[in-house]
């Protein structure tokens, strides 16, 4: 399909194209947070943190797709092999009860970064995640869960 949905705004700097390569001097994303790369899907650990659901990955194409509906089948299936290898990684390295993921599409569907973006969450019994907000953490404290997840990744792959 070509239909088009798109709501980025007029010059939008897109914050996970500026990914690889770039690093920002705040409190964004790094290049040591990257967890799994290949040449159409990145992983990594999530700048913005839930209080009880610390060390959530990020799942991204390399290509700038805004939305579901731009999405190419082959980079979907790419996604959710990352994802599924990351819930394998975080149930081994965190202990975790459980995995979620989410996604996102449309300012109606809360969407609020324009570039297409799986979430895989650890889930923990109770943990609140519906309940609570999101705040940024701290790059020296996602490299500790980049290096486990990383770690049990490049072993079993």
């Amino acid at each position: 399909m070509t239909i088009s949905f798109s709501h980025k705004p007029e010059g939008y700097e897109c914050p996970f194209c500026c990914i690889w390569g770039i690093e920002h001097p705040n409190q964004g994303t790094k290049q040591r947070d990257i967890i799994y790369q290949n040449e159409k899907v990145t992983a990594f650990i999530a700048s913005k943190w839930w209080p009880n659901n610390k060390g959530h990955v990020l799942v991204v194409p390399n290509q700038h797709f805004e939305n579901i509906f731009e999405l190419p089948a082959d980079y979907a299936v790419e996604i959710h092999r990352a994802a599924q290898l990351t819930a394998f990684a975080m149930k081994s390295t965190y202990g975790c009860d459980g995995i979620s993921t989410r996604q996102h599409n449309e300012p109606a569907g809360n969407q609020d970064v324009w570039h297409y973006h799986l979430h895989v969450y650890p889930r923990y019994v109770n943990d609140q995640l519906y309940l609570t907000k999101g705040s940024p953490s701290d790059p020296d404290e996602r490299s500790f869960y980049a290096d486990k997840l990383r770690s049990w990744i490049t072993e079993n792959i």
